[in-house]
């Protein structure tokens, strides 16, 4: 087989879904309503506790329900090519198998590659946000962390310390650090707490995640519904601030790029549907329960998205709204401490729905990779006592454990969504493609107006992309650099597929 050949070659989509019966390595566990729970779990978090309040204070002002809008409308479409896929390919590993059998094995190991850095570091993200509004609760019961535990440390700091260690940066000394945080503790623990309770029976973990959805949804409906009674509207005033530029650093805040920025960051928050597509093998009934969850589980989010960020802002000045536990903040900044309180403690509650999906999504990917040969097979071994793909998902606890406990939210934030609005667009030309090639195929779900829904989809994430600041590309380029090496020096051989050519 020439070198192009291997690159291209791939899975049919009889074999995949013939495997889809054949296989024994997961258990059917999950019904339509565990699946949705799972999706509404991954997309609503961090997005409406933390992130919205954050981007319209720097970005986008009350403009950021604008924002909310642009990238939902972008995750709309990618959402509808999801669904058509999980129906025609119900098998674990989402984005990575359905590039697999459409674009060839190269062109599915990057979306494979990408996705699990992406949904890793979601959980990471999502943790730092968790830790902000445990240390509220702690507060208002009088308890206080060390300063060195409470938050990760800043960009100077982390630029002080790769001085020290490896002389970077220049010759020019950075002075030493004065506000004292070093480790996000708690941030650390919830993420190697989550990757521990999936190691144990999926349905165990799913019905806890249920319950937990639940909570976070009452949570958010009682902001709302709170809320609304203490609107201002002068508040909403101006709707889109105009745009200003940091004269220091050059950076520019809100105008109209400040709604787009906004929308590109909180592009984090309105995906995670995909997640519950990585447990098909574990969906009893996949090909009719997939596409509803997907389809169901955005629609949910973003009606919840839409109504917190017009209270938000509407109920105090979003200059107010910059904290890591913005929704505690903003009942706080009117006099609402019970609220506050009670928010946070949802916030605590809810907030682990999102590591459970993407820590759960994240971990099948990597199974995935390593069951077609691309990853050594050691990481594809099931744990015989729970049925779980342990061994991946204790290394990914891990591994955010570090990043969530060494590194801010925004850097972090900024890197997730890169990689996968990359991936939304592959998976949107890739329903095209297959519409072309195969237009016999019996669809389950079949995506509306394919050739209106799946280009829109691919020039939202685009624009989203474009928007972005420039040292995310850097480091996505870095990571995608690192994944060729894998590829080449060990998956191209290694592969299932050239075992059989």
């Amino acid at each position: 087989m020439g070198f192009f050949s291997k690159l291209v070659r791939h899975k049919s989509i009889e074999q995949l879904q013939t495997e889809v019966v054949t296989r024994r390595d997961f258990r059917r566990v999950l019904g339509l309503w565990q699946l949705t729970a799972i999706g509404i779990g991954g997309i609503i978090g961090v997005g409406i506790f933390v992130l919205a309040g954050q981007q319209a204070a720097a970005n986008a002002g009350p403009a950021v329900v604008l924002s909310f809008l642009i990238a939902g409308s972008g995750s709309a479409c990618a959402a509808l090519c999801y669904a058509e896929f999980a129906g025609l390919i119900p098998v674990t590993g989402s984005a990575y198998t359905y590039g697999y059998a459409v674009l060839g094995e190269f062109a599915a190991w990057i979306i494979g590659w990408d996705l699990l850095l992406e949904y890793a570091l979601v959980v990471a993200v999502v943790a730092i946000g968790w830790s902000g509004y445990v240390q509220v609760l702690l507060s208002s019961a009088g308890v206080h962390l060390p300063v060195w535990a409470q938050q990760s440390m800043s960009a100077p700091t982390m630029e002080y310390y790769l001085q020290q260690l490896f002389g970077l940066h220049g010759s020019t000394a950075i002075a030493a650090p004065g506000d004292g945080h070093r480790f996000n503790v708690i941030a650390a623990v919830v993420s190697m707490a989550v990757a521990v309770l999936l190691t144990v029976r999926t349905e165990w973990g799913a019905r806890f995640n249920t319950a937990v959805v639940a909570i976070k949804v009452i949570g958010v409906l009682l902001v709302v519904g709170v809320g609304v009674f203490y609107i201002h509207p002068a508040n909403w005033h101006p709707f889109i601030p105009p745009r200003v530029v940091d004269a220091a650093t050059g950076v520019g805040h809100f105008g109209w790029q400040g709604v787009l920025t906004g929308a590109s960051v909180v592009f984090f928050a309105v995906f995670g549907y995909d997640t519950l597509t990585t447990a098909a093998e574990e969906a009893k009934h996949p090909q009719r329960d997939l596409p509803r969850a997907v389809l169901l589980s955005l629609a949910v989010a973003m009606v919840l998205y839409i109504a917190v960020s017009l209270v938000l802002t509407g109920i105090t000045s979003y200059h107010n709204l910059g904290g890591d536990a913005s929704v505690s903040d903003a009942f706080a900044s009117i006099g609402l401490n019970w609220l506050s309180i009670t928010v946070a403690a949802a916030a605590v509650i809810g907030v682990t729905s999102v590591l459970f999906a993407f820590m759960l999504g994240a971990a099948r990917i990597w199974f995935a990779l390593a069951r077609d040969g691309l990853l050594p097979g050691w990481f594809a071994k099931v744990s015989p006592r729970f049925g779980t793909p342990a061994r991946p998902t204790l290394i990914l606890g891990l591994f955010t454990a570090v990043v969530a406990g060494l590194l801010p939210i925004g850097e972090v934030a900024e890197l997730v969504n890169i990689g996968t609005l990359s991936a939304f667009i592959i998976i949107c030309a890739a329903v095209l493609l297959l519409r072309v090639r195969r237009p016999q195929l019996p669809r389950h779900f079949k995506t509306p107006a394919v050739w209106f829904t799946a280009p829109l989809g691919i020039a939202f994430s685009a624009v989203l992309i474009y928007g972005l600041p420039w040292i995310t590309y850097e480091r996505f380029v870095i990571w995608m650099a690192l994944g060729c090496v894998i590829y080449f020096g060990y998956g191209i051989r290694h592969s299932r597929l050239a075992s059989h050519a």
